[in-house]
């Protein structure tokens, strides 16, 4: 299951989105999120269904690694549209016991699985064909008129790109540490809830240990290299917009429109 979160992970490319200014896909990102939490109606869905293909088919990402990171999310979904099928008042379809499916309930656990899907396929795509270094550029550049008022622009992108960065790495070291503990003989399978919690221990004593490890190295490397903030820092490669992202900024807005239309198309 470890193996399966590929969130924070990036595959070189050269497709149009790897090569796409970051500021313009992470504005896409964001627009797409609203948008999905606006559609409503089966064509709406189909239209952002359609759009996560085709980043996907452009950008080369196999389609065995988009299903490989929704795994994780497998009892997130479930649980959602369980509450969502029982809860949900109107046409009783079913009735047990205390628990009645209405088939309100049916349709709202459906769109409500298709969105939880889409919002972590779409977040996924931005990970995969953006670098960090790409991230942390697209998100200061976004915020930096809150420089103005004080705010340490810089210092947040920096910090939000190396969590993200990070997070394959701590899921690297946790599968090691539970192998080892493994061999040791540690059971991590089987015995009830609060067994399972007790034999986790084990691993997370080393886990935050090698994650402290890991943050002083890094906080000793970047003072080795005169990293002292964004303050009078300057950039190998500056962010300028291209005619290819302008040309995706109108196909995002398009598709932006068309789905806003189509949620008036209920079904």
């Amino acid at each position: 299951m470890l193996k399966d979160i590929t969130l924070g992970q990036f595959f070189p490319g050269n497709s149009v989105i790897h090569r796409a200014d970051p500021r313009v896909k992470l504005l896409a990102v964001v627009a797409f999120i609203v948008i999905l939490f606006i559609a409503s109606g089966l064509f709406a869905y189909a239209l952002c269904a359609c759009c996560i293909v085709a980043v996907t088919a452009i950008a080369r990402i196999k389609a065995k690694m988009m299903v490989r990171g929704l795994k994780p999310i497998l009892i997130i979904v479930m649980f959602t549209a369980v509450l969502n099928m029982f809860y949900t008042p109107g046409t009783v379809v079913l009735h047990f016991w205390i628990i009645n499916i209405t088939k309100e309930g049916l349709i709202v656990a459906a769109y409500m699985t298709v969105r939880i899907v889409m919002l972590i396929t779409s977040t996924t795509l931005l990970t995969y064909t953006t670098s960090p270094m790409a991230l942390t550029d697209g998100i200061e550049r976004l915020l930096s008129p809150l420089s103005k008022i004080k705010v340490p622009v810089h210092e947040f992108a920096m910090m939000m790109t190396i969590a993200l960065r990070f997070i394959p790495t701590l899921i690297e070291e946790t599968d090691k540490i539970m192998s080892a503990q493994k061999a040791r003989g540690a059971d991590f399978e089987s015995g009830n809830l609060l067994s399972r919690a007790k034999a986790l221990v084990p691993v997370l004593v080393p886990l935050f240990i090698s994650a402290f490890r890991r943050a002083d190295e890094l906080a000793v490397a970047m003072e080795c290299r005169l990293y002292h903030g964004g303050q009078g820092r300057t950039r190998l490669n500056s962010l300028r917009l291209k005619t290819a992202d302008l040309w995706f900024s109108l196909v995002c807005i398009a598709v932006m429109t068309a789905v806003m239309v189509l949620s008036s198309i209920s079904i």
